[in-house]
């Protein structure tokens, strides 16, 4: 097999560009392309702030070099034509997903892979057309990526198991955290458990049993400290004296009474939408979200220090 040293990025949102920083970070050269007017310059300057951030932040050693292993692409077969793996992050849009996978496939060397970023859409809505596509796949980041290192990878009905295998191994070479779906399921694992707990939170909120602040400091005071470095099969075998089997024997019947209620409608409202968001624009203005963002980010490179510190 090729090595995979030259990637693509097809499509450089807020997503695209982490990936890219991901795996100029790990040492390959990245070609990247996006359709829009003045990209270079737009796109370009973003990466070129996003990379500044991890060098001040001590999470990028030296931001020159990884800086002058991106380039732009003038086209979308420029970009693919001399590549070992694209990494698919356009608009998320069933129909899109589908025009640039087959713009993609119409152009991809006989043994490169395609991953799309697509945050919930298997792959099988939007490859069936593609000749390649058993060695097409979901490759679903957090955003953003160069500073949330998970990543599942989805394969659709006809993804050859060798190519996945191959994709996981390259995400952990450029030093992602891979989980691997053993089929395709709506929202994978991380949406479908994000969806969960915003399905209680608003459920919540919207029958006035908490302010939105009040559950997001649920979170972000109580469960999201210990969520930060474990995860929920390990928070409850450390919860109870004999482990996993024991805390579900002691509370499994509580919790089956919460799934009863949840059985119940439990849409997001759209008044309960309306309030939550007066609620959150309160706390931070429209314009002011630019702002926090960046403040997201630099409070994920802290947790990212503290982390390597300990594993170090």
């Amino acid at each position: 097999m090729n090595a995979i040293r030259n990637v693509a990025i097809v499509g450089a949102g807020l997503v695209g560009q982490g990936w890219a920083i991901v795996f100029a970070r790990a040492g390959m050269d990245v070609t990247v392309y996006d359709a829009r007017e003045n990209a270079e310059a737009v796109i370009g300057a973003q990466i070129d702030k996003a990379v500044g951030d991890l060098a001040a932040g001590g999470l990028c050693g030296d931001a020159p070099l990884l800086l002058s292993r991106i380039r732009f692409a003038r086209s979308l077969s420029e970009a693919v034509s001399g590549c070992d793996y694209v990494q698919e992050s356009a608009f998320e849009r069933i129909d899109v997903k589908r025009e640039v996978s087959l713009a993609i496939d119409a152009v991809l060397p006989a043994h490169a892979i395609v991953g799309s970023s697509t945050s919930g859409f298997p792959g099988s809505a939007f490859y069936e057309e593609c000749g390649n596509r058993e060695r097409l796949m979901v490759v679903h980041p957090v955003n953003p990526p160069h500073l949330v290192p998970l990543v599942e990878i989805v394969p659709t009905p006809w993804t050859a198991p060798q190519a996945a295998s191959r994709v996981r191994r390259l995400m952990e070479d450029v030093g992602q955290s891979a989980v691997s779906l053993s089929r395709e399921t709506p929202g994978f694992v991380l949406n479908r458990l994000q969806g969960a707990l915003l399905d209680e939170a608003f459920a919540l909120f919207a029958e006035g049993y908490a302010t939105a602040e009040d559950i997001d400091r649920t979170v972000r005071d109580g469960l999201g400290l210990r969520w930060s470095f474990m995860g929920p099969f390990e928070t409850i075998d450390l919860n109870a004296p004999k482990g996993l089997a024991d805390y579900a024997e002691r509370l499994g019947p509580m919790y089956a009474g919460f799934a009863d209620q949840r059985r119940a409608d439990r849409s997001w409202e759209p008044d309960a939408v309306t309030r939550a968001d007066a609620e959150r624009r309160e706390l931070l203005a429209e314009q002011d979200l630019d702002a926090r963002r960046s403040w997201r980010d630099e409070m994920l490179m802290r947790i990212v220090r503290a982390k390597q510190a300990v594993a170090d």
